[in-house]
């Protein structure tokens, strides 16, 4: 390799964006919203081991997530969403147990969902779980 070609490779790399871990999740299409499920701690702050019955309880009971994406057409239908968006990205949402499809990814899943499989908005996600 000359002396030229590894500067020219070099400013190729330099001028490329670099990606966030975001922009290499799948992008929905059409009517769909990316979400990241609330996963619950498995230990207390005090290092205490919570029960796995207790855990599964937990995530039976509460599905909730975090809106990372959103297709282009979420929401735009005005006959069925006649009062706007029911979410938007960096929303809590929450939604049925079965809902969407599942997509696995390291670390956990993601799930892709239709716009009107959201059942609601909360602020944190952890109100739900003290409250039960």
């Amino acid at each position: 390799m000359t002396k030229s070609h590894a500067l020219e490779d070099k400013y190729k790399a330099e001028e490329a964006p670099t990606k966030t871990n975001l922009d290499k999740l799948p992008d929905p299409t059409g009517w769909r919203l990316l979400v990241m499920p609330f996963k619950v701690k498995e230990e207390t702050k005090g290092g205490i081991i919570i029960a796995q019955e207790t855990l599964d309880r937990a995530r039976a009971a509460v599905q909730v997530g975090y809106v990372l994406k959103m297709g282009p057409l979420c929401y735009k239908d005005e006959e069925k969403f006649a009062t706007g968006p029911w979410c938007k990205e960096k929303d809590w949402v929450i939604f049925a147990r079965y809902a969407g499809s599942r997509i696995d990814i390291e670390g956990g899943e993601i799930k892709m969902l239709n716009d009107d499989e959201i059942l609601g908005t909360i602020d944190d996600p952890k109100d739900l779980i003290h409250a039960m």
